[in-house]
């Protein structure tokens, strides 16, 4: 039996140490919540003569991971056999959505118009109509 080097020995902790996949998972996690960040989208609130405008943005994220480990793998020279794996994904959105506008005058709350939503949603409400005219022809 060979003695192993320090590269293979610690190629074996990579593979092998359930710990360090989980400090794999929360880094992950940290740079997808800094990306689903509403900073992201708009810059900080502003104050300007007397009015303070804050920006307001929608932020939605989603992400999943997996991890599994066990035997059954290939051979090794000492007749160990052992496999793992693990993978994961996610996605971010974020779009500004409103400026909030604080003046002498009050408060109010100006939309930010977004025309690919718009169309989508009637697209959609169109598909809904035409498919329930479709269905009440058809009898069903």
């Amino acid at each position: 039996m060979t003695e192993k080097t320090t590269e293979e020995k610690k190629l074996e902790l990579e593979i092998n140490d359930p710990a360090q996949a989980i400090d794999m998972v929360q880094e992950t996690i940290e740079t997808f919540l800094d990306t689903a960040d509403v900073n992201k989208v708009y810059a900080e609130a502003v104050e300007h003569e007397g009015t303070l405008i804050i920006p307001a943005a929608e932020v939605v994220a989603g992400m999943a991971f997996g991890a599994g480990y066990g035997s059954g793998g290939p051979v090794d020279e000492n007749g160990n056999a052992s496999g793992g794996g693990g993978g994961g994904g996610g996605k971010t959105f974020a779009r500004p959505v409103a400026i909030i506008i604080a003046d002498r005058d009050g408060v109010r709350v100006e939309p930010v118009m977004d025309p690919t939503k718009i169309a989508l949603t009637a697209l959609t409400a169109f598909g809904f109509v035409f498919s329930t005219i479709a269905r009440i022809r058809r009898g069903k």
